[in-house]
C-alpha cells in the first residue's frame, strides 16, 4: 500500500487581512482590484512545500451570505467556512483555533493566514515537527509569533513572497539592502 500524500491545510483569517489592509495600510476600504488574489496563495504554497493544499477561508456570515465572493472562493479552489454566532463571539477566531486544534491529530502540515495574536497558543501547540507556515503582513504579524521562529515557524509576506496583490501597496517597510532599488523612489 502506497504513503498517501501530505497535505497543507491553508486556513485564511479574512477579516484581519482585510482589516489591516484597509486600516493599517490603505487607510481605508479597500476596492475590490486591491484585495489579495487569494489562488496566488494556493499555487504558491503547492510550489513552496510541494504538496496539494485544501484551502479554508473563514467568514463571518452572521446575517447574509456573501454569495459572490463565495463563489468566487469555490471557484479558485478554496472552501469557504461562513459562520454565525453571538454578537461577543468572535466566530472566525473561534473556529479557526477549532481547526488548529483539530489538526494536531492528523499528519498534515498548515498555513494561517493572519497577523492575529490570538492563535499563538494554537499554532505553537503543532509546531511538532510538521511544517507550519505563517502569512500575513510582516509589520504587523503579532510579536508573539517570533519566539516560536526557533520552533519551525516560517514566516511568508502575502505581498512580497506571495505576490498576491496585482499593485504594489503603500507600505513603510525596513527594505534588505540587497532588496533596495532606488527607482522606487524617483
Amino acid at each position: 500500500m502506497g504513503e498517501t500524500a501530505r497535505t497543507t491545510h491553508v486556513l485564511v483569517d479574512g477579516e484581519n487581512i482585510d482589516a489591516t489592509l484597509g486600516t493599517s495600510i490603505l487607510g481605508r476600504r479597500p476596492r475590490p482590484e486591491e484585495r489579495p488574489r487569494w489562488e496566488r496563495l494556493l499555487q504558491f504554497v503547492e510550489r513552496r512545500w510541494g504538496q496539494q493544499t485544501n484551502g479554508l477561508f473563514f467568514l463571518a456570515a452572521n446575517s447574509e451570505l456573501p454569495m459572490s465572493f463565495v463563489q468566487a472562493l469555490l471557484a479558485i479552489g478554496f472552501r469557504p467556512v461562513p459562520l454565525s454566532g453571538g454578537a461577543n463571539q468572535k466566530v472566525v477566531d473561534i473556529a479557526i483555533q477549532r481547526t488548529l486544534e483539530a489538526i494536531r491529530e492528523r499528519d498534515d502540515d498548515v498555513v494561517l493566514v493572519s497577523n492575529d495574536g490570538d492563535f499563538v497558543e494554537q499554532v505553537e501547540g503543532v509546531l511538532d515537527g510538521r511544517r507550519v507556515g505563517l502569512v500575513g503582513f510582516t509589520e504587523f504579524r503579532n510579536s508573539q509569533f517570533a519566539q516560536l521562529t526557533t520552533r519551525g515557524l516560517e514566516f511568508f509576506d502575502l505581498e512580497y513572497d506571495v505576490n498576491a496583490f496585482n499593485e504594489r501597496l503603500p507600505r513603510v517597510r525596513i527594505i534588505p539592502i540587497d532588496e533596495f532599488d532606488p527607482t522606487q523612489f524617483l
